[in-house]
């Protein structure tokens, strides 16, 4: 498996896990504004340095191919990666910022703002994934 692609599934799981507590615990349970911000603060940061340390861990086993620049086949995955989330993302923006200010305020906005992102994330990263099992060359 590439480095890339092995980063890509470290941080895949670990944001569909992450946002998937949040996004499962506010929509079970009532929440204050404050106890939701330091909650997604709390996710956030516990995403963050599992994927930090799996991946210094990851690296540290794999030597010099962790250390290697992209090459041109990393580079385009990561670019069509990267273009079919700008897609997904503009959708969600369009969704979240034109539609549902009409029938949704505050909170509801913030949090469907923030699915859209992991939304686009894990599109980006899916991409990425299926672009190298697959052999992908651009």
């Amino acid at each position: 498996m590439a480095w890339r692609e092995k980063t890509a599934w470290i941080t895949l799981a670990a944001m569909l896990i992450a946002y998937g507590v949040y996004f499962t615990r506010i929509s079970t349970t009532s929440l204050t504004p404050l106890s939701m911000l330091a909650f997604f603060g709390a996710v956030t940061v516990i995403q963050i340095m599992v994927v930090i340390v799996v991946t210094t861990v990851l690296a540290a086993l794999s030597g010099r191919e962790a250390g290697a620049r992209p090459d041109e086949r990393d580079r385009a995955i990561a670019r069509r990666g990267a273009g079919v989330a700008y897609f997904v993302l503009l959708v969600g923006v369009i969704l979240v910022g034109v539609v549902m200010p009409f029938h949704d305020a505050g909170w509801k906005i913030t949090n469907a703002a923030l699915f859209m992102l992991v939304v686009a994330e894990t599109v980006r990263l899916l991409i990425i994934v299926v672009s190298y099992q697959r052999g992908w060359h651009g």
